[in-house]
């Protein structure tokens, strides 16, 4: 588990939003709606909470500076 600041990368940002399997969940409208992630998949929804509090972005801590 990660603990601290994320090192961007973007590679996978790009590739994230560009996969093939996106396009096809998003095209066939079987998107959930938001916070249901523990329906899908509970495992992973509980990684990611986890990950999400334990963790910061840098891109948003550069943002607060710039404000």
């Amino acid at each position: 588990m990660k603990f601290g600041m994320r090192i961007p990368s973007l590679k996978k940002r790009i590739s994230a939003r560009t996969s093939v399997k996106r396009q096809i969940v998003h095209r066939a409208g079987l998107k959930m709606p938001r916070g249901y992630g523990w329906v899908r998949d509970p495992k992973k929804y509980m990684y990611n909470k986890v990950y999400n509090k334990t963790s910061f972005d840098i891109f948003k801590v550069i943002k607060k500076l710039l404000k």
